[in-house]
């Protein structure tokens, strides 16, 4: 699919870190208890630290670091809900204006969950320099300034910014957003020196995402009948279960973890094939369900976007290439572990059906109902099949 390096880290921006900062108010059916993956134990309790606290990958953080010992005080406006355990403290303030219940504190770990604008990393970690011993700030890797190698890691270049600084969230455009979060990693590491990590997250998905991106294939897959499958089987695919992403936060923490990490997923390369039909597997709905390979030149006609209206592919051409070959070792040696595939799809279709029927008939990704029948007969129309 022709699309261009702009347009792209537009559509990567709003699919990665700006689902950080999405809300939990209307994750109906949250309430159950998450999946956890066992870990190493912590050798003794900690105090944490989680700025957010209520957004999609915080609640999952919480309950994580809860269920291991630790003590837990979340900071935020206090204008979502979450479903957090009662032993979790609760300081209210606002990082643009109002950080005073931060002072006299002291903490083991800082973790920055929703920052995009570099003034309030500046801010937050001036502030507590000298009240916590590790600053975790959660980043994206949507930072890189160019994905077209596979194998991308650590050290690849990042995005410059040239402007003023950021003053609100309004500022922040999708063109801005990875920049942004590049200066804000260095606001990070400015005054933590020697004692910040950064992670660079990539699509997080799983349950209580409310973006839709990649929701949409299970509920879509679950519904049967013909599917448009984008691309070519082989296109890679990359992603991190928000609970796998968060659980590994958590660790990062206990191990006194400090650099930089690129934490996406899985473990191993996968694929667009894979990944529906591993998704394929797990539905309970109509067991006619058909795959029909639409080629991303097609779908650019058809005015089918990667990303958004295909959720998770970004499809292969040569400018985009690494986007989903981006190296995770450096995480994966610091115990960055992740869930079958079959569970997230599993658990995030479950949870998707607890929404409100209005709210699931209004997805915020990928085709609505109508739009990609059409696509279809137009395809079957080019290749003679219709």
């Amino acid at each position: 699919m022709n699309t261009t390096r702009r347009s792209f880290i537009k559509l990567a921006a709003t699919g990665t870190g700006l689902v950080e900062i999405g809300g939990f108010s209307d994750a109906v059916g949250m309430t159950q208890q998450p999946e956890l993956l066992a870990g190493p134990q912590p050798t003794r309790p900690m105090q944490i630290l989680i700025l957010g606290g209520t957004g999609f990958i915080g609640p999952h953080q919480v309950r994580y670091a809860v269920s291991r010992g630790h003590k837990v005080t979340v900071f935020n406006r206090g204008r979502r809900q979450a479903d957090l355990p009662d032993s979790v403290e609760h300081l209210l303030g606002d990082r643009n204006n109002d950080l005073q219940s931060l002072k006299g504190r002291e903490w083991d770990a800082v973790i920055d969950n929703p920052t995009t604008l570099p003034r309030w990393v500046r801010d937050s970690a001036s502030l507590l320099k000298d009240a916590a011993k590790q600053y975790v700030f959660i980043s994206t890797i949507s930072v890189y300034a160019d994905v077209s190698h596979p194998g991308m890691d650590e050290t690849s270049p990042l995005l410059p910014y040239k402007g003023v600084d950021a003053m609100a969230e309004k500022d922040v455009t999708p063109e801005l957003y990875g920049p942004l979060k590049a200066l804000s990693e260095r606001e990070a590491e400015k005054w933590f020196p020697g004692k910040s990590t950064v992670i660079r997250p990539g699509l997080i998905v799983g349950p209580g995402d409310t973006s839709d991106r990649f929701t949409y294939w299970p509920s879509r897959i679950d519904r049967g009948g013909e599917v448009i499958a984008p691309g070519t089987p082989s296109d890679p695919v990359q992603f991190i279960d928000a609970r796998d992403l968060s659980e590994w936060a958590i660790r990062v923490v206990e191990q006194g973890t400090l650099g930089i990490y690129n934490a996406t997923g899985p473990r191993s390369a996968l694929s667009m094939a894979e990944m529906l039909y591993g998704i394929r597997a797990i539905t309970s709905g109509s067991s006619d369900i058909r795959f029909t390979w639409v080629d991303a030149k097609f779908l650019d006609e058809q005015k089918v976007g990667a990303w958004m209206d295909m959720p998770v592919w970004v499809g292969d051409s040569p400018e985009n290439a690494g986007f989903s070959r981006v190296s995770i070792e450096r995480a994966v040696s610091k115990g960055l572990r992740f869930r079958p595939l079959a569970n997230t799809a599993r658990d995030t279709l479950e949870w998707f059906k607890t929404l409100p029927a209005g709210r699931r008939g209004k997805m915020l990704a990928g085709l609505p109902e109508e739009r990609e029948k059409a696509v279809l007969a137009a395809w079957h129309i080019k290749t003679g099949r219709a």
